[in-house]
């Protein structure tokens, strides 16, 4: 569907029940000095995204155990990244120039060997995350009011799109008003799907994510909850293989260069009403 279209479809939406407002807790936090977009972990690892470094990190002890560094000329914005089996799947751009470009990275997720690269060219906006879910990726590609930016989209243009194996489209959502308000005047920045099939999404600023489920119908994405962090924005992954009832996700706080693990609530749809509630615990 053509982005103008998109747009309207976002803009026309009904306003829907309102968005339960939750917090998680925080668990702990390891320094990791390639902390400067994201983090994501599996199975005890834990991976810490910069714009052009990885470094993985056992998570009992702290101590890292891997780490690539790419020229900045050919890296020059790696956004995020998920495990996908033995590879680490990362999305990556060309931010903050103009046009946009993106591309998607596999590395060794053991070795952090770059595999292969696939490029997305110019499209939707700045790829800034992928995430798998039900055989497919979904992926976001950003859009800015400013620096970043191309003329005639601003933050509303921010697409989330899905696509198959070999990367193809066979879908696209916006966000709806009262996530994109919140993401002005820039972007999502980090988003991963849940064991309970919800989106949980952030920003590139604000301390919070937002839980989202694709639309049974139209093409905007509903918004559920709207979750507390203890972490300022940018990319985030789920904690794939954890045992037990936690539900931790993993994020960033950039000015102080750490990795975060904290325990989010869960979030439940409430029957016809689309209210979402809090299990008890």
């Amino acid at each position: 569907m053509a982005p103008l279209l998109l747009l309207a479809a976002a803009l026309s939406a009904p306003a829907a029940s309102e968005p339960s407002a939750l917090a998680a807790t925080e668990l702990r936090r390891l320094p990791a000095e390639e902390a400067r977009q994201g983090a994501t972990a599996s199975h005890g690892r834990v991976y810490a995204i910069g714009n052009h470094e990885i470094g993985r990190y056992d998570a009992r002890s702290g101590k890292r155990v891997a780490a690539w560094s790419g020229n900045p000329v050919r890296y020059p914005h790696i956004n995020s990244c998920e495990v996908d089996g033995r590879e680490l799947v990362c999305a990556a751009s060309n931010y903050p120039q103009v046009p946009m470009r993106s591309e998607v990275l596999w590395f060794d997720a053991k070795t952090l060997k770059v595999l292969r690269s696939q490029s997305l060219g110019h499209g939707h906006g700045s790829l800034t995350w992928l995430s798998r879910h039900d055989g497919a990726w979904y992926a976001c590609y950003a859009n800015y009011d400013a620096k970043g930016g191309e003329p005639g989209r601003d933050h509303r243009f921010t697409t989330l799109v899905r696509l198959d194996d070999r990367l193809a489209e066979t879908g696209a959502w916006t966000f709806p008003q009262s996530v994109l308000e919140r993401f002005a005047p820039r972007s999502s920045s980090g988003g991963s799907w849940g064991q309970d099939g919800l989106l949980y999404v952030t920003g590139h600023d604000r301390s919070e994510a937002y839980a989202m489920r694709l639309p049974a119908k139209g093409s905007v994405l509903e918004h559920v909850a709207t979750i507390a962090l203890p972490t300022g924005g940018q990319a985030v992954g789920w904690e794939q293989g954890a045992k037990g009832p936690d539900r931790v996700l993993w994020s960033i706080e950039r000015k102080t260069s750490q990795v975060v693990a904290s325990r989010m609530p869960v979030v439940m749809p409430g029957g016809n009403s689309g209210v979402a509630v809090v299990s008890p615990r």
